[in-house]
């Protein structure tokens, strides 16, 4: 197993791969390696290069910080709060990554509408 930096790069490669639908494969193509790699990449196995890493964020639409976002300060001082922890497990799950996918699918109206919708079953009048 890799180090924690290299786990929290796997884990937000994976995390990004993952929203934006991609397999293994399709990513691992975009970069030019197999899918194993990628694997060995998301599980901190391997390390990331700092060209591979660019690689990646150019195939995954993000900058190159996006991987390195929550990591710990200063001081190896943890950045990320309970509440971000949190967030960044529900935003690992299946299910609100389907949500996610399909919410972006729809046009900007019914997303709007959507939106609203769920703001409302949550019962807090300030939301809507």
């Amino acid at each position: 197993m890799g180090n924690q930096i290299d786990v929290h790069l796997g884990k937000r490669l994976r995390r990004r791969r993952r929203l934006l639908g991609l397999t293994q494969q399709q990513l691992a193509g975009a970069c030019g390696v197999r899918f194993q790699q990628i694997q060995k990449y998301e599980c901190g196995a391997n390390r990331i290069s700092a060209s591979r890493l660019w690689q990646l964020s150019e195939a995954l639409d993000v900058p190159v910080g996006y991987f390195y976002d929550g990591l710990g300060g200063p001081n190896g001082a943890e950045s990320e709060t309970v509440e971000a922890s949190c967030t960044s497990e529900v935003l690992s799950s299946d299910e609100t990554l389907d949500l996610i996918r399909a919410y972006y699918q729809l046009d900007e109206r019914p997303r709007r509408r959507l939106l609203d919708l769920a703001k409302s079953l949550n019962g807090d009048p300030e939301l809507v």
